[in-house]
């Protein structure tokens, strides 16, 4: 059997180790255990073997270069013990609760015999800290704004590694970083996660787990998302649509986080100070159809204000007032007549006394106007099943006097007559006359003749009374003649012989010819 290279290395590493060989008192003495390499976390014993039969001298425990005493008094280090049958040689050291310290190189001498184990390295390890994440156990971030998480694993040998877990799940994207610490050994790792809005849900849960060689399966904290955000609010209104007159409920209602801390209604702009919880009941009118009532939500981080109208249905209600006109013949009449309701409503347009619809329009225009335009216009404005309200109002035309008259008047021979003419006229007529032969008369009396003017609401009543009626009054032509700004207008009239005695003289009234044209202002 051949012996390689390799084999003969081995072979004389084995002998310096295992077989150095020395007289004392006479017995050969050689390590039958020497110390080996180990790694050991932390906190755990260990303990670093030393054997060596026969050999009743001092032996001697080197750290770093350096005794820790001599043979089995180590008082100096308190968690170290060298234990064993030391008759049988066993000097092996027993270290309690490994610390950091406590990596190093260790060596077991046996000073009389000359003689020293081999080199044995001692590792400590040592797990991180538990994780910390900043912030934690809730961080909380306005709605919108991104996410970033910083964990801290420190003091830990070697460096601990860090992973981000959700929902099982590990994240990706996270920035590491790693300090050495002043002993030179230990090192603390920051790792840092963000995470965009869109990918953040209040009340995740997010784990930082930190883990190095000491501690395989790692240790771990979490944290809490809470997204905090203005008030959310809906308004609703019950019910709908309603009657003008009837209860309504408003209600509020509000999700938010950080809670609502106050409810605030206006109406109109108007602040509800009575009003202050989530709900708002009234009896509506037509005003909350075009006035919103409001709902105010306030938290920590601000305030949401919502509005909403009232679907009322109410009848019309005057918006712009027609007023009456006073136009020049031949001018244009122009009348603006606005009404609001719910639902839509209808506007008709008429003269009073007729059914004739002139405009179902807010305006209604009258082109060129003529005298027997003058009167009075009704705009009637009708809210199908809810109601109905009109406005009159009048139009007056300038132009010349109108006179109306019977044509022949009777009274009865040598008593007492009368004749009559009513005029009607915008402006009022500057001067009336009547005129016969060659009298004129304005007022007064001359002769037989008197003439009494009487001003009415619809004009102007003008008499001519004749006293002891000759034959010769019944053959003369009278003129009753009005003038004003705008021109004039003549009647002819004519006195007829009344057979015997009937009633009171001049008993030929114009009252019911007055009474026909009451309604209707044309002078």
């Amino acid at each position: 059997m051949s012996t390689t290279v390799e084999d003969f290395l081995n072979l004389t590493d084995s002998l310096s180790l295992f077989l150095s060989v020395s007289f004392v008192t006479g017995v050969l003495a050689m390590f039958s255990q020497q110390p080996q390499d180990l790694v050991v976390v932390a906190g755990q014993p260990v303990t670093l073997p030393c054997s060596i039969p026969g050999y009743h001298g001092v032996v001697l425990w080197i750290k770093d270069g350096l005794a820790l005493g001599v043979g089995r008094d180590l008082s100096g280090y308190p968690r170290y013990t060298v234990v064993g049958d030391h008759s049988t040689g066993e000097h092996h050291l027993r270290i309690q609760r490994v610390e950091l310290m406590d990596d190093a190189v260790f060596e077991c001498q046996a000073i009389q015999a000359a003689m020293r184990s081999r080199p044995a390295r001692l590792t400590v390890l040592v797990p991180p800290e538990d994780p910390v994440i900043e912030g934690g156990p809730v961080v909380s971030l306005r709605a919108g704004d991104p996410l970033n998480l910083t964990c801290h694993a420190d003091n830990a040998k070697p460096a601990a590694s860090i992973i981000w877990i959700r929902n099982g799940e590990v994240l990706n994207g996270a920035m590491y970083s790693k300090t050495l610490l002043r002993d030179g050994r230990r090192e603390s790792t920051v790792s840092t996660l963000y995470i965009s809005p869109s990918n953040i849900e209040t009340g995740q849960k997010i784990i930082c787990r930190a883990s190095n060689k000491a501690i395989p399966n790692g240790k771990e904290t979490s944290v809490t998302i809470d997204i905090q955000h203005l008030p959310l609010v809906n308004l609703s209104v019950e019910p709908q649509p309603v009657l003008e007159g009837n209860l309504v409920k408003f209600h509020c209602s509000a999700k938010a986080n950080p809670p609502v801390t106050q409810y605030r209604w206006a109406k109109g702009g108007n602040v509800i100070k009575e009003v202050s919880g989530d709900t708002y009941e009234v009896i509506v009118d037509h005003s909350f159809f075009t006035e919103a009532v409001s709902c105010e939500v306030t938290n920590p981080l601000g305030s949401t204000n919502i509005s909403r109208n009232v679907d009322v249905y109410f009848g019309p209600r005057m918006a712009a007032e027609p007023q009456s006109l006073q136009v020049d013949l031949g001018s244009d009449a122009v009348f603006n007549c606005a009404w609001t309701g719910n639902p839509s409503l209808t506007i008709v347009w008429m003269k009073r006394g007729s059914g004739v619809v002139l405009s179902n329009e807010n305006i209604l225009t009258l082109k060129a106007v003529r005298q027997e335009d003058a009167g009075k216009y009704v705009c009637r404005a009708v809210v199908p099943r809810v109601g109905a309200g009109e406005k009159e109002v009048s139009l007056t035309v300038n132009g010349p006097p109108t006179i109306s008259s019977t044509q022949t008047h009777q009274a009865p021979h040598g008593e007492k007559g009368q004749i009559k003419c009513f005029i009607r006229s915008t402006p009022p007529p500057d001067r009336i006359a009547w005129s016969w032969k060659e009298t004129v008369l304005e007022s007064g009396t001359s002769g037989r003749y008197t003439v009494e003017t009487v001003s009415t609401e619809d004009g102007v009543l003008s008499t001519l009374t004749m006293s002891n009626i000759v034959p010769a009054d019944f053959q003369t032509i009278y003129n009753c003649t009005a003038w004003n700004s705008f021109g004039s207008d003549t009647e002819i009239i004519r006195l007829k012989e009344q057979g015997g005695t009937q009633g009171s003289p001049g008993s030929t009234s114009l009252l019911p010819l007055m009474t026909a044209n009451i309604s209707i202002h044309v002078y």
